[in-house]
């Protein structure tokens, strides 16, 4: 499965960028979207789109370990020139570094002296340097160089909440977009096209089995590109006589060790250390996978904890995006993530059936209409099979 093209999407950053979709000249575009939605897939391909020479990816991530050899990453890995910058040689301090990166971001241009375009991805990671001596404003004093440079920029980030409350008074340049979930046929338009050869199906009846994967792999994967790839190529390697089964798939891969259960734990655990109070934040996301939503009150109550110290934790989630308020009640962000809860956050590994009961729950929750109900095979007694690979319950 290719990274799929998202070309609605793509239009309106390079409109953005260049300056084409707005009267109002070129535009900062910050891509938001929670872990797998596409981020750094969609400035991988800006960056082949604009060209490479003319565009330079930074995993911001990876790089911002101190403010000195970030400097020298960025510029030993830029197909850009910059206009000299007097800064000496060596080392030249936190501050001095950093004002020489913010330099560098401004000042580099293409071999025909027209502007750069830089694309940071998850540019938020630079107030790490905030630890450093003279670095106490590190995000603003960016995010004020870049509206000021005549180069272009693209920003993403996981971290919707704190990206507004950053980009809240930030130069009209800036220009938030949320990063939507992939369609049913974004989705199709990525998905294998040998398997239906292999079970013999006319054309007709392997355009119906890969809308039907791809209606079910948009639903279990919420659109998360990354959920929604791993599901469709696990379910296509697995497929038997009865054709690709994504809910087995899906099974598959949240089993101890899986790929999503993997991914999911990531996501977990690192949004829980970029918070505070990481036990009573678990024990908030474990009351939340039991039932949600729930109102400030249910929630302190089944904590036992006081709603003032409870509304404390639930401002910490919101911070890092682990869960959403609507109507004063609360869930988790993404459905995925509380499957795996429900699965991993428990004293033992979760056995077969507790993983066929859980996705029979969440499958009524994410497909309501589908009668009978689906479930994996084994996880209730069968009646017949069908050409999904799924088994049909009473």
């Amino acid at each position: 499965m290719m990274i799929p093209e998202r070309p609605s999407l793509e239009r309106r950053v390079l409109g953005a960028i260049d300056g084409s979709a707005a009267s109002a000249g070129p535009k900062i575009p910050v891509i938001l979207g929670g872990c797998g939605s596409g981020r750094t897939s969609l400035l991988l391909r800006l960056r082949d789109l604009i060209g490479r020479t003319q565009a330079q990816y930074i995993d911001v991530e990876r790089i911002a370990t101190t403010p000195e050899r970030f400097l020298r990453l960025l510029r030993d890995t830029s197909p850009f020139s910059a206009l000299p910058y007097g800064v000496a040689e060596g080392e030249p301090g936190a501050r001095g570094a950093f004002d020489a990166a913010l330099a560098f971001l401004d000042t580099a241009r293409l071999a025909s002296t027209a502007p750069a375009t830089f694309l940071l991805d998850e540019f938020l990671e630079l107030r790490t340097f905030e630890s450093f001596p003279g670095l106490r404003s590190v995000l603003r004093d960016l995010i004020a160089a870049l509206g000021a440079s005549g180069n272009r920029f693209v920003l993403t980030t996981r971290y919707a909440s704190r990206a507004h409350r950053l980009l809240r008074d930030a130069p009209a340049a800036f220009e938030i977009i949320h990063a939507a979930p992939l369609s049913a046929a974004e989705i199709r338009a990525t998905l294998p096209g040998a398997h239906g050869d292999e079970h013999g199906l006319h054309e007709e009846e392997q355009d119906r089995e890969r809308d039907e994967l791809a209606r079910l792999v948009q639903a279990l994967s919420d659109g998360r590109p990354s959920y929604a790839r791993a599901i469709a190529e696990t379910a296509v390697s697995m497929a038997s006589r009865g054709g690709p089964d994504p809910v087995g798939a899906l099974a598959s891969l949240l089993a101890p060790g899986g790929q999503l259960a993997q991914a999911c734990r990531y996501c977990y655990e690192l949004r829980l250390h970029r918070a505070r109070g990481y036990g009573a934040l678990k024990a908030i996301l474990e009351v939340l996978a039991e039932e949600e939503p729930l109102t400030l009150t249910e929630i302190a109550q089944r904590l036992r904890r006081t709603p003032g110290s409870t509304k404390d934790y639930l401002s910490w989630l919101e911070d890092v995006d682990l869960i959403t308020s609507r109507m004063k009640r609360y869930s988790f962000s993404d459905p995925m993530l509380r499957l795996w809860v429900r699965l991993h956050c428990r004293p033992v590994p979760p056995s077969e059936e507790d993983i066929a009961r859980e996705l029979h729950n969440y499958m009524q929750a994410r497909l309501p209409h589908v009668e009978p109900a689906l479930a994996l095979a084994g996880g209730q007694p069968a009646e017949r099979e069908k050409s999904w690979g799924i088994i049909e319950i009473d």
